[in-house]
């Protein structure tokens, strides 16, 4: 089974998938370990996984999942996601997490 990761218009990058059905419950796993305040980005979750370069398949799992953190994971360069950023912005500053112009800070 292959995950097919990239851009339209963009060349693809392939993210082999080891063993069908391996990465939605890893994926999983690495999201509900996340604890209260910490940020991640869609990439690092993926790597987490074991899936490195399948940082468009996190997102697939968020948007067909409930109950998991959504609000904690983040685009690569600390930006919220677009549709979700109030919602997202209030959730992680409930946790501790300094977010300023849509985009997570250090902190």
């Amino acid at each position: 089974m292959r995950l097919r990761v990239g851009a339209p218009g963009r060349p693809s990058r392939r993210a082999s998938l080891s063993v069908p059905g391996e990465f939605v419950p890893r994926v999983r796993a690495v999201l509900a370990a996340l604890p209260p305040g910490q940020v991640v980005t869609y990439g690092e979750v993926a790597a987490e996984a074991g899936y490195p370069g399948a940082a468009r398949g996190v997102g697939a799992v968020l948007r067909g999942s409930e109950g998991l953190p959504w609000w904690r994971v983040v685009r690569a360069t600390g930006h919220l996601v677009p549709h979700l950023a109030a919602e997202q912005s209030r959730r992680l500053a409930a946790e501790g997490v300094t977010v300023v112009d849509d985009r997570v800070r250090p902190g």
